[in-house]
């Protein structure tokens, strides 16, 4: 116990002016072993006082009773002297992806909120175990078998990492710890919970009894092999004689060919990132076969709307439209499109802050605060007396805008401004907590009250 707490402080110690700079942060705390034993490390043992604490619950509403946690939540915070920020689904999640989602999306918007440095969650060793195995058997690739980084941008912390579960179990119980357990970890309806309770323990006891450990070792061997590659891939994209003009960019086809296959896959993964769209495995194996055989003026659709062609002696990769045939590879020809599932991103306040939201493979940065915005943006417009929260979102059916000569359909509104179809979908749309369009980049902006030049506040929003 006396060792997790030392070492513990180490890693705090280690944060400060990195990570921690005094804005405060986040604990994420469902009210388990883990994330109690994190709150009371950071509360009563961690050199923490510079860097205020705010708790953050979440209720899935995946499981009958899950709103005691919050109950139980709300009186750690009363009996530590907290603030604590309760949310929830406004419908019972029914999968982990889309509460882990969710989760996470509340956990952001609390942490520009508040205006902390980071959210910090109770990930530990054992849990970095599972995502390693997990992925590896979803056929991962190395940038996902390095597994949960320490620290994540715009702002999640994982102090915990370096522990394991028992070392966890050992402090809380000799520290006298309450915490609440939750029935579904013990449910195999979940594949996570087959790994830690079946799989795992099955490898250590049959196969390798240190299986677990191998995992988190493997997910440092590849953490440094992403580093690595980070470091060499500017100077061979130097060779490639690459051109980039919007949502479009062109390499030397020869060059590209020269490079062996699995490098020549790193590369065309590397510049779809830059258009905003990520390749899997497959999308990538393919694609580094059709610039190695195809001839001139043949296409690959790929994944999110990217299309690859060739062009006499370049290469090309499009940003056209999300393909309705989805997955990470395609076919040659062209296909038609709409837009991929929506991620939307929330504006809770007039406090200076920034996200990402990605609208049918293509990752927009989002900034809002101050007038500085309206010219570094890429795009920006001014919010006057907004009604908070803001949503950056695709369109949605129905979505109509004020404009000075009447209320529009946004459907129609895209059609006379000749947007092509397969674009809409990645148009993001600022909408109010009413659910009124405010702004759509390059296309239009609301008019009425919001816009009266008198009314205050403003809120300044640009895209980069």
């Amino acid at each position: 116990m006396t060792d997790l707490r030392s070492r513990f402080c180490r890693v705090v110690v280690g944060a400060e002016g990195g990570i921690l700079t005094g804005r405060g942060m986040v604990v994420a705390t469902s009210g388990g072993l883990d994330s109690m034993a994190l709150l009371h490390l950071l509360r009563f043992a961690a050199p923490t006082a510079a860097h205020p604490i705010h708790i953050a619950h979440f209720d899935h509403h995946m499981r009958e009773g899950s709103h005691g946690d919050a109950q139980w939540v709300q009186g750690v915070a009363r009996a530590w002297g907290l603030p604590v920020v309760l949310g929830g689904a406004d419908a019972p999640l029914r999968s982990e992806e889309s509460a882990r989602n969710a989760r996470y999306e509340f956990l952001e918007g609390v942490r520009r909120e508040v205006g902390a440095d980071v959210v910090v969650t109770g990930h530990h060793a054992d849990d970095q175990a599972e995502t390693v195995l997990f992925r590896l058997l979803r056929g991962s690739g190395t940038v996902g078998l390095a597994g949960m980084a320490e620290f994540r941008e715009p702002g999640i912390w994982r102090p915990m990492l370096p522990f394991w579960r028992e070392e966890i179990l050992e402090y809380g119980l000799g520290v006298g710890l309450a915490w609440r357990e939750d029935p579904s970890n013990s449910s195999l309806d979940f594949a996570r919970n087959v790994l830690r309770t079946r799989i795992i323990p099955e490898m250590e006891s049959a196969v390798a009894p240190g299986a677990r450990r191998s995992l988190v070792r493997f997910a440092e061997y590849a953490r440094g092999d992403v580093e690595a590659w980070q470091y060499v891939m500017p100077g061979i994209m130097e060779t490639l004689g690459l051109e980039q003009d919007g949502e479009s960019i062109s390499l030397d086809q020869k060059a590209l060919r020269r490079l062996p296959p699995p490098l020549c896959g790193r590369v065309l993964r590397a510049l779809s990132e830059r258009l905003g769209v990520r390749l899997d495995a497959v999308g990538t194996r393919l694609a580094a076969e059709f610039t190695g055989s195809s001839q001139s003026g043949r296409r690959m659709n790929l994944t999110g709307g990217l299309v690859l062609t060739r062009q006499l002696d370049r290469v090309l990769l499009v940003l056209e439209g999300p393909v309705r045939e989805g997955g990470g590879g395609g076919g040659e020809g062209g296909g038609e499109t709409e837009a991929g599932p929506e991620e939307s991103l929330r504006i809770p306040g007039a406090q200076a802050g920034s996200g990402r939201v990605t609208l049918g493979g293509r990752m927009i940065r989002v900034r809002w605060g101050g007038p500085e915005l309206s010219s570094e943006a890429r795009e920006s417009t001014v919010v006057r007396a907004p009604h908070f929260p803001l949503m950056v979102r695709a369109r949605r059916a129905g979505d109509r805008i004020q404009l000075p000569y009447g209320s529009k359909k946004l459907k129609k509104l895209l059609l006379e401004e000749r947007i092509p179809e397969g674009q809409r979908g990645r148009l993001p749309v600022l909408v109010d907590a009413r659910g009124a369009v405010l702004w759509i980049p390059g296309v239009a902006t609301a008019v009425g009250p919001e816009a009266a030049q008198d009314a205050r506040p403003v809120l300044h929003i640009g895209l980069d």
